[in-house]
């Protein structure tokens, strides 16, 4: 499956919709082992001159260690028909099982970034900044409490975009 390389400021779509409504991936790699999980949060934009995507990962997840120990990490875009595959990406562990030999993506690495071979829009990132979140920094009480009840606060990871891959 053939990828080519795009400038951010050429991706097509709405991304809102789709880290929101579509869902994405985050992929990261750390001592051999790699996960990817579901995301439905996050951003993109321009911070400290570089284009960045924002992304959250709550500490209990198996990605989450793998983000914290490595400097690199994917985020990623399917087609509707892999919506059954993102879904068990968001409800299965890494830590139990190999979530794509279970699904049948397959592992693919660019620039020592891993992302899934079945992605439609690959964003490989750097990370440039992580802070977990806190009860205390939230202005909006009502938001906290609806987000995290049980106080389970994700980490922010700013990644800058170092390259954009569209299948062909």
């Amino acid at each position: 499956m053939a990828f080519r390389e795009i400038t951010p400021y050429e991706l097509e779509g709405n991304l809102f919709k789709m880290i929101a409504k579509d869902w994405a991936l985050i992929t990261a790699e750390a001592d051999g082992k790699a996960n990817a999980m579901t995301i439905s949060w996050g951003g993109f934009g321009q911070l400290w001159n570089e284009l960045v995507a924002f992304t959250f990962v709550r500490p209990q997840r198996y990605t989450y260690g793998l983000t914290e120990a490595s400097d690199v990490y994917s985020v990623s875009f399917y087609e509707e028909k892999y919506r059954k595959e993102l879904g068990y990406f968001g409800s299965a562990s890494g830590r139990d099982e190999d979530k794509f030999q279970k699904t049948g993506f397959h592992l693919a690495h660019e620039d020592g970034v891993p992302y899934p071979e079945e992605a439609k829009v690959v964003l490989l990132c750097q990370k440039l900044y992580a802070h977990t979140l806190t009860e205390e920094e939230f202005l909006c009480k009502e938001v906290m409490e609806k987000s995290y009840p049980e106080r389970d606060f994700h980490k922010m990871y700013v990644g800058k975009i170092l390259k954009v891959l569209v299948r062909e």
